[in-house]
């Protein structure tokens, strides 16, 4: 049976040979790159003498494991929540909060930790109200493992929210209606309805969520507290940058390549999870009495828990000196830096997703299209660290100077961390559309660049906008990569942001995560706009 219905899709599909050929090849390519730096780190590794592992691994390892699995579940929990609140409700400003959500997923790391700073640090918001009010303090909650739970919660929650309202949005009409005729109560309507429109998408959702936990840098760097809730990212930095113990962190890095590999495999096989960026549809149905007053305390909580502390970054960078920052040339150097970096990685992910993702569409085998798929989940399963190690020995083997590979070793490396968001997004709309349109593609006789120019791209102007935001927002806020190999003449505005953390410039700090936060919303909002735009003006 798999045979007849592999040879139909064959037949079904235009014949597109160079697509699988070319999408062959990135995925090797990816794949060689990251063996290929590995080994290198693994060589050099085993070269160095006097290197030991000076951290208890299977604390970081528990650690680790700990902080990631409890923001998955309260992620899932909270996600389910406010997606069901948002379903239920209307009211002014809605689509505003869902957009809002919908760009939780790009929000520098760094900012949402300043922000945890603002409201919940020792010197926080929170802390001022009580010893104003009672003469003593409620101490630094923003630090320790609830504190980064909580920075991962205002991200991934949100994140969840807004995938899983797209699926109750797309509940038919119909079912609705019946369930209404039914008289079900709210209750009723979640587990009847609600439950099997969400419940395909828990476990993709739940292992991306786990992963970006598992993998998360700069909001356990600032907010970790000390040694006791280090994870395995952190450990891996502070060997190779504050050590340089080569060895203990090939060996830290081989226990999270593991423990990310299961998971990828896991995850691989269930459908992608799509990033969510359009408008919420309505639906013809309100919950009234308790039902609705929690929904409205749900929804309440949920603006409140992930707008505080990115408006604590916006008040402290507008009450700092800003027009001192923005007089420096150090800053607008850094700026230049992060919009160069983020423009180009945007453009290299969008030619991986797309390359990938057009093999994946035109082949009908299996074990092929699975092959393809595993490539884009290079980043998540090995640290950025370890990349940007293997980068950096790499190049010193070579005999080029650091300081003149690394803007194309920070480039690669921020590409490949938005792929797994870009061809989740690109994928599965491509392949839907190729399978819709076979029959039109091959009466009109269209080879495979007129295929991607007259149908594709125009049809899909969305989702690549999607991509190129996704991917620009994703390198212009990253820290992991540059944190080991910037300089100090090259930095980007999270490093520089980072260091006058360790200055203690708090002022700095504060301008220059408030920039970061909007010019990552604005960008994340123009730029499928402006794609659109200019896909419909070449039409």
């Amino acid at each position: 049976m798999f045979e007849s219905r592999h040879s139909a899709r064959a037949s079904h599909l235009p014949h597109r040979p160079k697509r699988v050929i070319i999408a062959s090849t990135l995925a090797v390519l990816i794949a060689l790159l990251i063996a290929g730096l590995f080994a290198n780190i693994l060589v050099t590794a085993a070269s160095t003498t006097g290197g030991t592992l000076r951290t208890d691994i299977w604390h970081l390892v528990r650690m680790t494991s700990i902080q990631a699995g409890l923001t998955t579940v309260l992620s899932i929990a909270i996600g389910i929540a406010l997606a069901w609140a948002l379903n239920r409700l209307r009211f002014f400003g809605r689509d505003l909060v869902i957009g809002v959500f919908a760009a939780a997923i790009v929000t520098p790391g760094i900012v949402v930790a300043f922000g945890m700073l603002s409201i919940w640090g020792r010197s926080g918001w929170i802390n001022s109200a009580t010893t104003y009010l009672f003469g003593e303090s409620i101490g630094n909650l923003a630090f320790g493992l609830w504190g980064i739970i909580f920075a991962h919660l205002i991200l991934d929650a949100t994140f969840a929210a807004r995938i899983l309202l797209e699926r109750l949005d797309a509940i038919p009409a119909a079912r609705l209606k019946i369930g209404q005729s039914l008289g079900l109560s709210p209750w009723q309507r979640f587990t009847i309805i609600d439950w099997p429109a969400i419940r395909g998408s828990v476990p993709g959702l739940a292992a991306v969520i786990f992963l970006l936990a598992f993998t998360s840098f700069p909001i356990v760097l600032l907010l970790g507290g000390g040694p006791a809730n280090q994870t395995l990212e952190v450990a891996i930095f502070a060997a190779v940058r504050q050590q340089f113990d080569l060895l203990g962190a090939v060996h830290l890095a081989l226990v999270q390549i593991l423990v990310c590999s299961l998971v990828i495999l896991a995850a691989a096989a269930r459908p992608p999870v799509p990033i969510s960026t359009g408008v919420s549809t309505g639906q013809n149905w309100h919950d009234r009495g308790p039902a609705r007053l929690l929904q409205w305390g749900v929804l309440g909580l949920g603006i409140a828990g992930f707008l505080l502390p990115l408006l604590a970054v916006i008040f402290d960078g507008v009450v700092a000196d800003l027009a001192d920052v923005l007089t420096r040339p150090t800053f607008w150097r850094a700026a230049t830096t992060s919009v160069v970096i983020g423009l180009s990685s945007a453009a290299l992910t969008l030619i991986l997703a797309l390359g990938l993702g057009l093999g994946r569409a035109a082949s009908a085998r299996r074990t092929l299209r699975l092959g393809l798929g595993l490539p884009v989940f290079a980043y998540l399963a090995v640290p950025a660290v370890v990349l940007s190690l293997g980068f950096f020995l790499s190049v010193r083997n070579l005999g080029i100077a650091p300081a003149e590979a690394a803007p194309i070793v920070v480039i690669i490396a921020n590409a490949l961390l938005a792929l797994p968001f870009a061809s989740a997004t690109l994928g599965p709309p491509l392949e839907g559309l190729v399978q819709n349109k076979a029959k039109l593609i091959r009466s009109l006789g269209l080879n495979s660049w007129q295929q991607l120019r007259y149908i594709e791209l125009p049809l899909l102007r969305r989702e690549v906008g999607v991509v190129l935001a996704l991917a620009f927002c994703f390198s212009f806020g990253d820290l992991g990569v540059i944190a080991l190999f910037g300089t100090q003449d090259f930095q980007t505005l999270p490093l520089m942001m980072y260091r006058a953390l360790g200055s203690y410039r708090s002022d700095d700090a504060a301008v220059i995560a408030a920039l970061l936060l909007v010019a990552t919303i604005l960008a994340f909002i123009a730029l499928p706009r402006l794609f659109e735009r200019l896909l419909d003006a070449r039409s």
